[in-house]
């Protein structure tokens, strides 16, 4: 058992992933404010995949997803993006919910916990 812990994107507030146990777990990712509900969702959903690269990863090792939508309507329009993204065959445990946001401006927020190789 790997007792060490990385850290990866490390910042003054929070690091953009932690890796213990063989386990990754990746901060909460956002789009660029402002933009639609989908366009969020691709841009989190590439930051995600440019993390678990850097990690030595891939989204076929995520165990679970987080997903908080500002607006709950907006669920189909999210899901549209998700559904593209996420390999079949390899889908996570997911849970998706209404949040408010850190500002107005975003949409929506993925999180995932993924298994490093």
């Amino acid at each position: 058992m790997n007792t060490d812990i990385t850290r990866h994107g490390i910042g003054p507030r929070m690091s953009e992933a932690v890796a213990y146990n063989g386990i990754l777990w990746v901060a909460g990712q956002l789009g660029e404010p402002g933009g639609s509900v989908a366009d969020q969702t691709r841009q989190a959903l590439a930051a995600i995949d440019a993390i678990l690269a850097k990690a030595g990863t891939d989204k076929t090792r995520i165990l679970s997803a987080q997903i908080w939508l500002a607006d709950m309507s907006t669920f189909a329009e999210m899901n549209s993006v998700w559904d593209t993204w996420v390999p079949q065959g390899h889908t996570p445990a997911r849970a998706t919910g209404e949040a408010k946001l850190a500002t107005p401006d975003y949409k929506v927020e993925v999180i995932v916990t993924v298994a490093l190789k």
